[in-house]
């Protein structure tokens, strides 16, 4: 058995949590934010057997897109601050896939 937990912009959340539980799998959501923009996200977790997580994996890959951002980008130097807008992807989803060794449901 595997636990997969993604991580996914708030954005497509919601696609996500819709697309996997059409397919039949039993997800938990938690809302979490990212380190870097600070942005929403949420990140799911869903155990399944060895077999089935390329079909998790692609159910989220299929509904979690990238997309560009802007963004300020501050640098501090001798007494100046300067923030310079970038342009950074954000989306898409971070997967993550571990082994579970025991699993109970009472």
């Amino acid at each position: 058995m595997k636990l997969v937990l993604a991580i996914v912009s708030n954005d497509d959340g919601s696609k996500v949590s819709s697309a996997l539980t059409r397919e039949g799998f039993a997800v938990t959501k938690l809302a979490t934010t990212g380190g870097f923009l600070m942005s929403g996200n949420t990140t799911f977790l869903v155990g399944v057997e060895d077999e089935k997580v390329d079909q998790v994996i692609e159910v989220i890959s299929k509904h979690s897109c990238k997309r560009t951002q802007i963004a300020p980008s501050v640098s501090y130097g001798a007494e100046m601050y300067n923030a310079m807008p970038i342009e950074v992807t954000v989306g898409g989803a971070t997967i993550f896939v571990l082994n579970i060794d025991r699993f109970e449901k009472v």
